[in-house]
């Protein structure tokens, strides 16, 4: 690890990891590790996932089912 004064040893703070491992990160140029999702896609696939109106997704619940209407009751309340 780098040499700090500080004693924190956390590993996402730059200032504590080698040089080598910083200039590494710096070159990917802000890139981000993964492809993105439906906004990288093929405008083709887009259109054909748009064109299904929400049946693309598998869902979480049965339509009508109890489950769904508690699941909704409770909205986002924690």
């Amino acid at each position: 690890m780098a040499d700090n004064n500080n004693n924190n040893n956390n590993p996402g703070n730059f200032a504590n990891r080698p040089k080598e491992d910083v200039q590494a990160a710096a070159k990917k140029g802000g890139q981000a590790s993964h492809s993105g999702g439906f906004a990288s896609m093929d405008p083709e696939k887009q259109k054909e996932i748009a064109s299904m109106g929400g049946k693309a997704s598998g869902g979480s619940f049965e339509a009508g089912s109890e489950a769904a209407a508690e699941a909704g009751r409770e909205g986002g309340a924690k």
